[in-house]
């Protein structure tokens, strides 16, 4: 695939301003769009939309699960509106902060959504009710009743650890799951209501920002999580000993410059391969579900850490770090080639960062996928470096400042996480007279690149400080809370982006 000249913004839904404590699909949602729209850009890209759990830091990459939606995303007002919504008793504070206090928001949410699940199931009128067994059946055995089993499960046990649970619960004892569904069938109900909300307001909010043609850009880590419906569901595509349940290995990455003991994750890999070395059907047909799924959300997605569809790294399941561990063959083109053939396409953006090998490069440039370059990873005092603008050699490139992971850019720039001969380069490369403008440099850096599309961080827009940062890898504390303020993105910040994406051609044909 190949992007048109493009400019896109980076902002979890989350981070909507959220009148309620978080960002939802509300009315904030389309009041961003309609303002992006305004500074001329062309796609909006978000992180992962699953559900998110106390018991993994809410993180958006450790998702209860790969198919449904987060509810905490559900806009309350909308739900205010319906007709069957009678019974009003929950009232939501309103709050108007830079950071989300994620249980308070949870445990406020989640009351309100069992008021509105009650109301529904009370007063509602039988076209309504239609509407959602519809839903219920055109899901439900795919991934919903799982799913919905699996968080009524996770919450009465008070763990999400499904390989510490009663055995015939974790390996799914066909009699145990009918008492189970049997037992739970209020809370299960209530879970695919949730879920039947937020499908129905994803769709409305994905419907407006096509007409005003925003292209939506969506986000896949390749790594379903351990604690997860998914995993649950679907133990036969993974590396996992039954009998001890146990996983055999898990991922993550080796050692590298930015860590001397590379990163363990954690999460469960896949059997990618049969005995003889075909693709494994089965995994192939989860995957295959997955991104219809899911690009049915979106109109593009990131996969993140592209390059483990060339190999990845395994570490046997017990190790402390992820030092021990070794490369496996990944699926490779076999899994490319299948997918376009019953797809007719391969809509990704790929996120090849990181320890990247002559075969993933080869693999991607095969696809004729667009990788990624990062501003921020550019300037190391080495003119051939290969996130320099100046070598890059190919549009088809998504260029970022930063993304989610990165502190933001001027965090960046003016702490201590750069030399201060780094910092003078940095000034004589974007041709800086002054401290305060960097920011902005940095940005129409971005826009006068060759680059088919340029995505900016909207903390980056804004000029906000390390506080700011979306995610600290390696941290659990302080990460995925922060969000927008209202009127944050003032009409002169929209017609300065909007000029600049003007002077470097990178406005839509049309609107």
């Amino acid at each position: 695939m190949k992007f048109k000249r493009a400019a896109g913004i980076l902002l979890h839904i989350t981070s909507l301003p959220g009148k309620y404590g978080g960002g939802t699909l509300g009315e904030e949602a389309y009041r961003f769009i309609d303002t992006i729209s305004k500074a001329g850009f062309t796609y909006w890209q978000i992180l992962p939309t699953g559900p998110v759990s106390s018991s993994m830091c809410y993180s958006p990459y450790s998702s209860v699960s790969c198919f449904a939606g987060n509810p905490l995303m559900i806009d309350p007002d909308a739900i205010n509106g319906e007709t069957w919504y009678k019974t009003c008793k929950i009232k939501l504070p309103k709050v108007n902060e830079h950071f989300i206090n994620l249980p308070e928001f949870e445990k406020n949410i989640t009351a309100f959504l069992m008021e509105a699940f009650s109301n529904f199931f009370n007063f509602a009128e039988s076209p309504h009710i239609a509407d959602f067994e519809l839903f219920r059946k055109q899901h439900g055995h795919t991934w919903l009743e799982d799913y919905a089993l699996f968080r009524t499960m996770a919450e009465k046990l008070n763990s999400y650890n499904w390989l510490g649970w009663n055995r015939k619960i974790a390996l799914r004892d066909e009699q145990m799951m009918a008492k189970l569904k049997s037992e739970n069938e209020e809370m299960i109900k209530f879970h695919i209501f949730c879920q039947y909300l937020f499908f129905k307001q994803w769709s409305d909010l994905k419907k407006y920002a096509n007409k005003k043609k925003i292209t939506l850009v969506g986000d896949m880590p390749i790594y379903m999580s351990m604690n997860s419906a998914d995993a649950w569901a679907n133990i036969n595509i993974l590396k996992i000993d039954t009998e001890k349940l146990k996983p055999e290995f898990v991922a993550g990455v080796p050692p590298d410059y930015f860590s001397a003991t590379g990163q363990l994750w954690g999460n469960p890999l896949y059997k990618w391969r049969d005995k003889d070395g075909s693709l494994n059907e089965e995994t192939y047909q989860w995957w295959l579900k997955r991104i219809s799924i899911t690009e049915s959300m979106t109109d593009i997605l990131r996969i993140d850490h592209f390059r483990a569809f060339e190999s990845y790294w395994a570490v046997e399941y017990g190790e402390e770090t992820a030092t021990n561990g070794k490369w496996e063959k990944g699926p490779g083109m076999a899994f490319f080639e299948r997918l376009k053939k019953d797809t007719g396409h391969i809509p990704f953006i790929a996120e090849d960062l990181g320890i990247i090998t002559p075969e993933v490069t080869k693999l991607r440039l095969k696809l004729e996928l667009p990788g990624m370059k990062i501003l921020q990873f550019a300037f190391d005092n080495n003119n051939a470096n290969e996130y320099l603008p100046h070598n890059i050699e190919t549009g088809n490139c998504v260029l970022y400042t930063g993304t989610h992971d990165n502190n933001t850019s001027n965090g960046w720039f003016y702490g201590d996480e750069i030399s201060k001969d780094d910092r003078e380069y940095i000034m004589e490369y974007l041709h800086m007279k002054d401290w305060g403008e960097f920011h902005w440099r940095l940005i129409r850096e971005a826009y006068a690149s060759i680059a088919d599309l340029v995505i900016i961080p909207a903390q980056d827009i804004l000029g906000y400080g390390a506080e700011f940062r979306m995610n600290t890898p390696g941290t659990t504390e302080n990460n995925w809370i922060w969000k927008l303020t209202n009127e944050a993105i003032t009409d002169e910040i929209v017609k300065k982006l909007r000029r600049m994406a003007e002077i470097f051609r990178r406005l839509p044909e049309s609107r």
